[in-house]
């Protein structure tokens, strides 16, 4: 696979206290836009668990010029959202200097998506393929406070289009984050399950790029930095220590960086699938696909099984057994439809390799 441009963030905050630096951060932003005689407003977006957290919010209260808006995070960010949320601030009458997302892949992905609209016409759905954003969004700030989904340091933010029933991202260099904060202390009161499940996330987005035909020496290096750091974390007797967390938002940022730069593979066409169909949370769905998956993926079946075993992780069981023959048929098209990591991961002869059978036996086994 040949690249002759990398994108890249150009700024990140890390480590432990990093979120302390956002406030500056937003004030050199701003400070920019008002020698550009330009607006300095910013929106900030949570992750709802947050929005009793006393501490943030007492931070924030520092903040000049800014509005907070809390998300839902329980639901995967949908096209019909993107789009009205580009309505509410252009109804305001002016567009935002900044944007920042505080909060997990379902945040990180929302600010990404809207970023892209504010500047760009048409619809949230117009934009769902590959660099398909014409000019640069709204300036973005990404500070995860899960480890796993690299949707912090992807090009790609993932939204189902409610009318089709398909799970599609806007795949373009102009989504990525302008810069990061990243603070393995934010991520402390996330639970073990899902802390997790995340995790097992960034160590498919290594994975996967490794395993595909699309591979390049770039993806790569950051893919085995990142599978090696999630299997020292598997390894760990508490994978929330201080250790785990730090190596956790470094894999996961890692993770980003491969798969931005190559391709998933089959894990996660048959995940969102699962998240269409039947709203299984994104990376649960991938853990769940993965084991079925070890004719496909032998070692790391085996890798992600002993890890369940060794951190005692209640894995959700039979949730595809008995379904009617209408999910079954939307669970095939909701995963063959993404034909470019289908190809990555098993060539020009996919379709003949993933029959309707096929896919439903796979599904079986979850």
């Amino acid at each position: 696979m040949d690249i002759s441009t990398i994108s890249s963030i150009k700024n990140i905050s890390f480590g432990k206290g990093a979120f302390s630096n956002l406030k500056k951060v937003i004030k050199e932003r701003q400070s920019i836009q008002e020698r550009r005689s330009m607006s300095t407003e910013f929106a900030i977006y949570i992750d709802n668990f947050f929005e009793s957290n006393e501490s943030m919010n007492n931070l924030f209260k520092t903040f000049e010029n800014t509005e907070i808006h809390y998300i839902d995070s329980s639901k995967e960010p949908t096209t019909s959202l993107i789009n009205s949320l580009r309505d509410m601030h252009l109804a305001q009458n002016k567009t935002p200097a900044g944007l920042v997302a505080i909060g997990g892949g379902v945040t990180m992905d929302i600010v990404k998506a809207l970023s892209n609209l504010l500047n760009n016409p048409g619809n949230a759905e117009d934009y769902q393929g590959w660099d398909l954003v014409g000019n640069r969004g709204v300036y973005k700030i990404g500070v995860p406070t899960l480890s796993g989904t690299g949707a912090e340091s992807s090009r790609t933010c993932v939204l189902i289009n409610e009318e089709t029933g398909l799970k599609l991202g806007m795949n373009s260099d102009f989504t990525l984050f302008d810069e990061l904060v990243l603070d393995p202390d934010l991520t402390k009161s996330v639970p073990t399950e899902t802390f997790f499940y995340t995790l097992t996330d960034a160590y498919f987005h290594c994975i996967e790029p490794l395993s595909g035909r699309q591979r390049n020496l770039f993806a790569d290096s950051y893919a085995k930095m990142g599978k090696s750091l999630c299997e020292e974390i598997f390894t760990l007797d508490n994978i929330k220590s201080d250790e785990g967390r730090t190596k956790a938002m470094l894999a996961s940022y890692f993770g980003g960086i491969a798969i931005a730069n190559s391709m998933t593979a089959l894990v996660h066409p048959f995940s969102a699938g699962l998240s269409v169909v039947l709203q299984v949370p994104h990376t649960l769905a991938n853990c769940l696909v993965m084991l079925a998956m070890e004719e496909y993926y032998p070692i790391e079946h085996r890798v992600i099984s002993e890890a369940i075993e060794k951190h005692e992780i209640r894995v959700p069981q039979g949730i595809c057994k008995d379904l009617s023959d209408k999910q079954y048929n939307s669970l095939f098209d909701s995963s063959i439809i993404h034909e470019k990591p289908l190809y990555n991961a098993l060539g020009d002869e996919f379709k003949k390799i993933l029959t309707k059978d096929k896919v439903i036996e796979i599904f079986n086994r979850i």
